[in-house]
């Protein structure tokens, strides 16, 4: 496994972009598939987009799909997710994980960061 450590959150009004990242420390970084997920206050844990290790291929959940792209640089051990069109409904705690393959449910994932804090103003 490898430990995950989330950036780049904070406050920005309704239409406005960020870039979350996740930087892995450890030796089997690109050998993993890589996920976000996020969680808001009394809800559950979601699905948000998913990469595998190469970084050809790209899973993302319908609500942000046409908004949000996942990618990742592997030589810096680290993935991203660029975030554009922001709604209020997206203030949550953005996670990310790593699984042995790319897949949309907490379950297949082995290790996770400690998120980061997305809140959207209106």
């Amino acid at each position: 496994q490898v430990h995950l450590v989330e950036s780049g959150g904070g406050l920005v009004q309704a239409g406005g972009s960020l870039r979350l990242s996740c930087a892995a420390s450890g030796r089997t970084f690109s050998r993993y598939a890589m996920g976000w997920f996020r969680q808001a206050p009394g809800k559950e844990r979601e699905f948000v987009a998913a990469i595998t290790w190469d970084g050809i291929h790209a899973d993302y959940a319908d609500f942000v799909k046409g908004r949000f792209s996942i990618f990742r640089d592997n030589a810096l051990s680290t993935v991203y997710l660029q975030m554009y069109s922001l709604k209020p409904d997206d203030t949550a705690v953005y996670y990310c994980a790593g699984a042995r393959f790319i897949g949309t449910t907490q379950r297949e994932y082995d290790f996770w960061g400690q998120g980061t804090q997305i809140t959207i103003s209106s």
